[in-house]
């Protein structure tokens, strides 16, 4: 599977499809798909850097597939994803209860968690089938899923764009890759560190 995704690979599907890669590969991996859409939206930025590709058309293709992929992911969400939801949780013991309060809690940061999202790794492919399962008024999903995916299209586009001409395009895709699996983690624990405190705190407990 590696070497059918390999970075070889990307490049040379965006060279032959240009923009309609871009486009429809961050839209598939938005709503859902495993599929490296970053990586894609990467290396449409350094062909347009290259001069192969457009910079404002690619940057246009990752901003449109970034807010229609994630729109996908949120009506799944919305139609489907309790239940489904559900039955993995039956299936890892976790209660319905317990599921709950994880769906309330997301609910409460669920602006923050739709636009910050896309620069964490797979909350980007997340948190749009978890904004519906939350039932996030759409209105404001869609605000906020479009302010994040154009800060986030921008972002990848422009790094590859001017950075992909002075470093090397595997190590610029390796450096962004590390970044949101580092943002993954620095969210865990702002998650998990609060709630061990607060368990270990007798007079919480107490209260």
């Amino acid at each position: 599977m590696s070497e059918v995704i390999s970075l070889e690979n990307i490049e040379e599907i965006a060279r032959q499809y240009g923009y309609w890669a871009v486009f429809l590969g961050i839209s598939l991996e938005n709503a859902g798909v495993p599929l490296p859409g970053e990586t894609i939206t990467l290396v449409g930025g350094f062909l347009a850097g290259e001069g192969e590709l457009d910079y404002w058309f690619v940057l246009l293709c990752a901003i449109g597939g970034a807010i229609l992929g994630d729109n996908f992911g949120y009506w799944i969400g919305k139609w489907g994803g309790w239940p489904l939801l559900l039955r993995v949780g039956r299936l890892f013991r976790i209660s319905e209860a317990r599921l709950k309060s994880v769906r309330e809690e997301f609910s409460q940061n669920a602006a923050k968690a739709v636009f910050l999202g896309r620069f964490i790794a797979l909350l980007r492919i997340f948190a749009g089938p978890l904004a519906g399962i939350a039932e996030m008024p759409y209105g404001k999903f869609f605000l906020c899923n479009a302010a994040g995916a154009t800060v986030w299209a921008s972002a990848m586009v422009s790094l590859s764009y001017f950075i992909g001409r002075i470093v090397p395009l595997e190590t610029l895709v390796s450096s962004v890759a590390q970044f949101g699996v580092a943002a993954l983690l620095l969210t865990m624990v702002a998650i998990v560190v609060p709630r061990v405190l607060e368990s270990a705190n007798p007079l919480k407990a107490e209260d």
